[in-house]
């Protein structure tokens, strides 16, 4: 991409009625397995920082790159259906975030249509920013994407209410449990009775 057209898509517009107009996407991918299930999450907000919207979605076995890329055209998707004109994206790829700015080369094959569609995208938008933070300032995006593998693997997350009250004991430092079992990779919390 050269840098007239980098320019061109990724230059922020400094006409102050538009500073009201621009909404950020933190968005985060993730695979278990890399590739394996995946899923990704977005957490829109307004200018003043108030949550517009969360969207997250499991992906079936993919790659982390290609779950990265599937939430930016999901904020971008989001943009474009709902008249957003100015995006600022947020995201903890770094691979993502200089590929889009026209640093990096996209040589994935995999990749390619999902960079290709994503430019087509800011295209449309009046005003784009994309840029890379550290995962601790991606946290709310990170818990959608998290929670989409979970939802899609079947493993019930954190913040789910609990189905099932279990009873079991422990020995040498194993749970026991006395009535039924518990499929792998199932997290729970523990409350000693005494």
């Amino acid at each position: 991409m050269s840098s007239e057209r980098k320019g061109e898509l990724f230059s922020a517009s400094n006409v102050s009625g538009e500073e009201k107009s621009w909404i950020t996407a933190y968005c985060d991918g993730g695979s278990r397995g890399n590739p394996g299930p995946a899923g990704y999450g977005v957490y829109l907000e307004d200018a003043q920082g108030r949550k517009l919207d969360e969207l997250s979605e499991f992906l079936g076995r993919k790659t982390n790159n290609f779950a990265e890329y599937s939430s930016l055209l999901a904020a971008l998707d989001y943009a474009l259906q709902h008249g957003i004109t100015h995006l600022k994206v947020i995201a903890d790829s770094e691979l993502l975030v200089r590929q889009i700015n026209g640093q990096y080369r996209v040589n994935s094959p995999e990749l390619r249509p999902l960079y290709e569609e994503a430019l087509h995208r800011i295209r449309q938008l009046k005003g784009f920013e994309i840029k890379h933070v550290l995962r601790e300032k991606n946290q709310n995006a990170d818990r959608l994407a998290n929670l989409a593998m979970d939802k899609g693997t079947g493993r019930s997350s954190p913040t789910a209410p609990p189905q099932k009250t279990m009873r079991g004991f422990v020995k040498g430092g194993v749970i026991h449990l006395l009535d039924g079992e518990l499929p792998d990779g199932v997290f729970v919390e523990i409350y000693p009775r005494r």
